[in-house]
């Protein structure tokens, strides 16, 4: 915790964690894009007319300037332990995003291996207990530590992953919900954990802004994984869990469209059209940001900011919650 005496310096140690990122990625994407587009490192972006390619895998330049931080903030200010182990564990589901990028592993591998990314921050979960609506507090004990933190880190990285399809989106709302768990850790005074989650928001807030509408470049599963662990190490350190959960509300109700996609056995399509006043043709409802455009004329551009608009609203609800 941190009292009126020391605010000043909080403010700048959390500032710089912010910055430094945030600066690098600014400085050293438009080289990033460059290369990746000289290694032929690029898929197409199907929401654009012609055959439009983008580079992608952009990630990893999260992960590298994340590290980068915290290694030259380091010098200068002492930080807890945790912060190294929340990043220990964001790197591991980094390095498994590359690996996803560059080789498909296959889903019931990929949810076994990374199921165990997240154990060095079982002797770190300082939260045992939950505050639920009606309910109250209830304390789970050594089954917060052995199952809810692994497989709430494994579940968040997952749903951060499959809610994506539009520029800028996955990138987008993950800036969201992370600025809102900061705000949340402000409000409860409990931000001791959180500079390696602060450099992450920095790193992927100026990853935005080269993949908003239109992209530049992509983050591929590298990045999406990377961040969407951050947010998932975010909530199960704070003890975010309910809050949490209502901020992903969003990323779950598409999954939940998707598992019943898949149980009805639809025909499996990925991406839809263009048509040639801008707007999107969909094939069906059952994905998220397909909705809007299934039922309204809508561009991509307006179907993405109506995804921030309904995580903002459930992001706000989650920072009001109590505990």
């Amino acid at each position: 915790m941190y009292n009126l005496d020391n605010i000043h310096w909080l403010i700048l140690e959390i500032g710089l964690v912010f910055l430094v990122p945030f600066l690098i990625i600014l400085t050293t994407t438009p080289y990033l894009i460059r290369k990746l587009t000289n290694k032929g490192l690029v898929v197409r972006d199907y929401y654009k007319k012609g055959n439009k390619m983008v580079p992608t895998g952009g990630g990893i330049a999260i992960m590298l300037a994340v590290l980068f931080s915290i290694s030259i903030n380091s010098l200068f200010y002492k930080f807890e332990p945790t912060n190294f182990v929340a990043l220990n564990v964001i790197m591991l589901f980094g390095l498994f995003g590359i690996l996803d990028d560059m080789i498909d592993i296959g889903r019931p591998a990929k949810l076994v291996l990374m199921y165990y990314c997240s154990y060095p921050l079982m002797q770190y979960a300082i939260h045992s207990q939950i505050l639920f609506p009606l309910l109250g507090q209830v304390e789970l004990g050594i089954l917060y530590s052995q199952l809810i933190i692994p497989t709430f880190v494994l579940v968040t990285a997952n749903l951060v992953n499959m809610h994506s399809g539009f520029n800028g989106m996955s990138s987008g709302l993950s800036v969201i919900i992370l600025i809102s768990l900061i705000i949340k850790s402000l409000m409860t005074g409990n931000i001791n954990n959180i500079v390696a989650i602060v450099a992450v928001t920095g790193a992927t807030l100026g990853f935005y802004l080269f993949e908003r509408y239109p992209s530049r470049i992509f983050w591929g599963n590298v990045g999406s994984l990377t961040v969407g662990a951050a947010i998932g190490v975010m909530i199960v350190l704070q003890g975010f869990i309910v809050s949490g959960f209502i901020m992903l509300l969003p990323h779950t109700i598409n999954f939940l469209m998707y598992v019943y996609w898949r149980i009805k056995k639809y025909p499996q399509v990925k991406f839809g059209k263009v048509r040639d006043d801008g707007t999107l043709e969909v094939p069906n409802n059952l994905t998220l940001k397909w909705v809007l455009p299934y039922y309204k004329r809508a561009t991509e551009k307006q179907a993405t900011y109506a995804m921030y608009a309904l995580t903002a609203i459930f992001s706000g609800i989650g920072i009001m919650m109590p505990g």
